[in-house]
Protein backbone atom coordinates (compact mmCIF):
# COMPACT_ATOMS: atom_id res chain seq x y z
CA UNK A 1 0.00 0.00 0.00
CA UNK A 2 1.30 3.09 -1.40
CA UNK A 3 1.37 6.44 1.63
CA UNK A 4 0.31 9.40 0.17
CA UNK A 5 0.42 13.15 1.95
CA UNK A 6 -3.39 12.82 1.90
CA UNK A 7 -2.65 10.15 4.37
CA UNK A 8 -0.47 12.42 6.12
CA UNK A 9 -2.90 15.24 6.36
CA UNK A 10 -5.14 12.48 7.78
CA UNK A 11 -2.86 12.19 10.64
CA UNK A 12 -2.31 15.84 11.05
CA UNK A 13 -5.79 16.37 11.52
CA UNK A 14 -6.01 13.65 14.06
CA UNK A 15 -3.62 15.30 16.14
CA UNK A 16 -5.74 18.37 16.09
CA UNK A 17 -8.73 16.43 17.45
CA UNK A 18 -6.68 14.35 20.06
CA UNK A 19 -5.72 18.17 20.97
CA UNK A 20 -9.47 19.24 21.08
CA UNK A 21 -10.90 15.90 22.91
CA UNK A 22 -8.31 16.43 25.60
CA UNK A 23 -8.95 20.02 26.09
CA UNK A 24 -12.81 19.15 26.30
CA UNK A 25 -12.10 16.57 29.18
CA UNK A 26 -10.02 19.34 30.73
CA UNK A 27 -12.32 21.74 30.15
CA UNK A 28 -15.43 19.24 31.45
CA UNK A 29 -16.71 19.20 28.52
CA UNK A 30 -16.39 15.47 28.05
CA UNK A 31 -15.22 12.36 30.44
CA UNK A 32 -12.00 11.09 29.10
CA UNK A 33 -12.06 7.46 27.92
CA UNK A 34 -9.05 4.83 28.05
CA UNK A 35 -8.67 5.18 24.32
CA UNK A 36 -7.67 8.76 24.28
CA UNK A 37 -4.50 7.35 26.15
CA UNK A 38 -3.44 4.27 24.26
CA UNK A 39 -0.60 4.31 22.03
CA UNK A 40 -2.60 1.72 19.74
CA UNK A 41 -6.06 2.60 20.38
CA UNK A 42 -5.76 6.23 20.05
CA UNK A 43 -6.77 7.10 16.51
CA UNK A 44 -2.90 8.53 15.59
CA UNK A 45 -1.05 5.70 17.16
CA UNK A 46 -3.96 3.24 15.08
CA UNK A 47 -2.41 5.22 11.90
CA UNK A 48 0.96 4.63 12.83
CA UNK A 49 1.19 0.92 13.74
CA UNK A 50 -1.33 0.03 10.84
CA UNK A 51 0.25 2.07 8.03
CA UNK A 52 3.39 3.50 8.80
CA UNK A 53 5.38 1.03 10.64
CA UNK A 54 4.58 -1.75 8.79
CA UNK A 55 6.22 -0.65 5.54
CA UNK A 56 8.20 2.15 6.90
CA UNK A 57 9.44 0.94 10.45
CA UNK A 58 13.19 1.32 9.16
CA UNK A 59 13.14 4.81 8.96
CA UNK A 60 14.54 6.48 12.22
CA UNK A 61 12.00 9.71 12.74
CA UNK A 62 9.16 6.46 12.95
CA UNK A 63 10.64 5.28 15.66
CA UNK A 64 11.27 9.17 17.24
CA UNK A 65 7.32 9.83 16.36
CA UNK A 66 6.37 6.56 18.45
CA UNK A 67 8.41 7.38 21.04
CA UNK A 68 7.42 11.08 21.48
CA UNK A 69 3.78 9.97 20.72
CA UNK A 70 4.09 7.75 23.64
CA UNK A 71 5.42 10.79 25.58
CA UNK A 72 2.79 13.03 24.59
CA UNK A 73 -0.38 10.17 26.03
CA UNK A 74 1.91 9.81 28.95
CA UNK A 75 1.53 13.91 29.79
CA UNK A 76 -2.18 14.00 28.71
CA UNK A 77 -3.04 10.92 30.98
CA UNK A 78 -1.50 13.07 33.65
CA UNK A 79 -3.16 16.25 33.21
CA UNK A 80 -6.26 14.49 33.13
CA UNK A 81 -5.25 12.66 36.40
CA UNK A 82 -4.48 15.87 38.09
CA UNK A 83 -8.23 17.24 36.83
CA UNK A 84 -9.73 14.49 38.50
CA UNK A 85 -8.19 15.49 41.66
CA UNK A 86 -9.50 18.63 41.33
CA UNK A 87 -6.39 20.39 40.16
CA UNK A 88 -8.09 22.11 37.53
CA UNK A 89 -5.64 25.19 36.74
CA UNK A 90 -2.78 23.20 36.93
CA UNK A 91 -3.79 20.55 34.69
CA UNK A 92 -5.23 23.14 32.03
CA UNK A 93 -1.75 24.83 32.17
CA UNK A 94 -0.36 21.21 31.56
CA UNK A 95 -1.68 21.97 27.78
CA UNK A 96 0.92 23.91 26.35
CA UNK A 97 3.46 21.02 27.47
CA UNK A 98 0.73 19.30 25.02
CA UNK A 99 0.99 21.50 22.29
CA UNK A 100 5.20 21.02 22.53
CA UNK A 101 4.93 17.45 21.91
CA UNK A 102 2.81 17.94 19.48
CA UNK A 103 4.67 20.38 17.65
CA UNK A 104 7.40 17.86 17.94
CA UNK A 105 4.90 15.18 16.44
CA UNK A 106 4.27 17.61 13.02
CA UNK A 107 8.13 17.61 12.86
CA UNK A 108 8.93 13.97 12.79
CA UNK A 109 5.79 13.20 10.91
CA UNK A 110 6.93 16.24 8.13
CA UNK A 111 10.52 13.67 8.41
CA UNK A 112 8.48 10.54 7.90
CA UNK A 113 6.44 11.71 5.30
CA UNK A 114 9.48 13.32 3.06
CA UNK A 115 11.37 9.73 3.91
CA UNK A 116 8.25 7.36 2.65
CA UNK A 117 7.56 9.58 -0.39
CA UNK A 118 11.22 9.00 -1.58
CA UNK A 119 10.86 5.49 -0.87
CA UNK A 120 7.57 5.00 -2.47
Amino acid sequence: MEITNLDFQQARIKLVLFKSRLRSVLYGVREPDETLFSLRQNPLGEWLYSIVKPRYGGIPAVFYLESELSKMLDTARSLVQQHQNGKLEEARLGLERIDAHAAQIESLLTQVEQSALLQS
